[in-house]
């Protein structure tokens, strides 16, 4: 990743084909059908990955074998009908299965949109390091964020369908931490992730000038500060013009968490806005992966400089 943004694939029209794919977690399957449901609701015509459903034989936080998970990625990224692969659901398991890809042959496929947030961070990472694409930050589709999210649901949609009507990003809770304006092309996503690719020659490498998105779920501070400290010694944010920072549900106490970024990352000298909106909450903000934006610190807004999808 540059200064310049990624490869943006095209968006979506009623009628085209996307695929469902299970490369983290187990899928709950009522979730599943309601998620397809409404995908079909949206003109879309689904195919689900074979082994969606599938459960790992001894780990049970895993959606079938690695070999598997990968698999139906692999195929359903090289079908040339396919124009969306949309992630069943996060928890774990994409970094044990990214090394079941190849990369070589998904190269040769024609780019095509990825969804997908918490877990499949590490999927943004090496798709933008691989294939040099920009991707989807958003709600997966067996999830109750898509299936019971209304307000979230619809941000995914208008992002995929019409992209041009939801370039300026805020949330309710938002608020300056650090003022100033900047410029940068959009990286980052779930910090945990982000920390857990480091050194495992994963990680996309961060844009010359860009606007990191952090945000995570159930780590308490201290687990967030070590994660922080791991980021900033690899120099994630060495190029950052800009820091939005998103939801950090169940993390403990908002004060402690808060101050703990403001103290790590406050004296980078660059804009933080607090509680964009993005990442495991109410009304989940869909963000783009990879373009180029504006962050305002001052007015609480990020905004994306070219419709996220082409």
């Amino acid at each position: 990743m540059s200064t310049r943004e990624l490869t943006r694939p095209p968006r979506l029209h009623p009628g085209d084909v996307v695929a469902v794919v299970a490369p983290a977690g187990p899928v709950p399957t009522e979730l599943l059908e309601t998620g397809l449901a409404l995908l079909r609701d949206w003109g879309l015509e689904v195919r689900v990955g074979k082994h969606v459903l599938d459960r790992h034989s001894r780990l049970d936080y895993l959606a079938g074998a690695d070999a598997d998970r990968a698999t139906d990625l692999q195929r359903a990224w090289c079908d040339p009908e396919v124009k969306a692969v949309f992630c069943a659901r996060g928890g774990y398991g994409c970094l044990r299965m990214i090394d079941h890809l190849d990369f070589g042959e998904l190269a040769t496929a024609t780019p095509k949109i990825l969804v997908g947030s918490s877990d499949v961070t590490a999927l943004h990472e090496v798709f933008a390091a691989e294939l040099g694409l920009a991707t989807i930050f958003g709600p997966m589709i067996a999830t109750k964020a898509f299936v019971h999210d209304d307000k979230a649901r619809d941000h995914l949609r208008r992002t995929l369908f019409a992209p041009e009507g939801v370039t300026i990003l805020t949330g309710r809770h938002a608020a300056t931490m650090v003022p100033g304006r900047a410029l940068g092309v959009t990286y980052g996503g779930n910090l945990s992730l982000l920390a857990g690719s480091l050194g495992a020659g994963l990680a996309a490498r961060p844009p010359e000038r860009g606007i990191a998105l952090l945000e995570d779920v159930t780590e308490e501070p201290y687990r967030l500060d070590r994660f922080l400290i791991q980021l900033i010694r690899a120099g994630f944010f060495r190029g950052a013009t800009g820091i939005a920072l998103g939801s950090w549900t169940d993390c403990g106490p908002m004060d402690e968490v808060r101050a703990m970024l403001e103290d790590l990352l406050g004296d980078l000298g660059v804009p933080i806005l607090w509680e964009l909106g993005f990442g495991h909450c109410e009304a989940q903000r869909t963000v783009p992966l990879g373009v180029a934006a504006e962050l305002d610190a001052d007015a609480q807004r990020l905004s994306i400089l070219q419709p996220a999808l082409r």
